[in-house]
């Protein structure tokens, strides 16, 4: 028998369906992945009030409510990049101080912002992203990444590492809500 599944005697597979297999296998993996690290970041925001949530108990400018709200925008952004490349992204290098403040504006509970806004539009958000992910062709296609002066050149991305950057973010923003969270109130989330 074949490792590879392109020898159909013993198996019955063909290479075509074992690759598809280990595709959906791996698409499975990291959706499984994604939808934990939400988890983590969603549960630091349990029982607060819209003020809690935007409330700064450490030396930076986060709160657990901005937290959320940046990590929305990190996934329409990147959900974007998967479909349409480059393209549905911003130009960061033509992005002035001014452009770059408002997009400080994630980070923050603006007026207005309710925690129940907040993780609505996170949910969907998430759920369109799983949407793309899961109708993804290939996650080995790649696009060129946006121009911005933390890339180097012109490089690309594959689908693939698009969404380990997502699950990333979500991880490292998660652990920062849960460090805000705990100096809030002494919750933990992650504990």
């Amino acid at each position: 028998m074949s490792v590879t599944g392109t020898d159909t005697r013993d198996t019955g597979t063909t290479a075509a369906t074992a690759t598809t297999a280990s595709g959906a296998d791996e698409r499975a993996d990291l959706l499984e992945a994604l939808a934990k690290q939400r988890h983590f970041l969603r549960f630091t925001a349990r029982g607060l009030t819209d003020e809690q949530a935007g409330q700064r108990t450490t030396a930076s400018a986060l709160c657990v409510g901005g937290l959320i709200k940046h990590v929305t925008e990190v996934e329409r952004s990147w959900a974007g990049f998967l479909v349409e490349g480059a393209a549905s992204m911003p130009d960061f290098t033509q992005m002035t101080e001014a452009d770059f403040a408002k997009r400080a504006d994630d980070f923050a509970m603006g007026p207005g912002d309710t925690l129940a806004g907040v993780l609505d539009a996170y949910a969907e958000a998430a759920r369109r992203t799983d949407e793309v992910i899961a109708s993804l062709p290939d996650l080995g296609v790649t696009h060129l990444l946006p121009k911005a002066p933390w890339y180097e050149g012109r490089a690309r991305w594959s689908a693939r590492r698009a969404v380990l950057h997502m699950l990333t973010e979500t991880a490292q923003h998660a652990g920062h809500a849960d460090i805000i969270r705990e100096s809030l109130d002494g919750a933990q989330s992650m504990a």
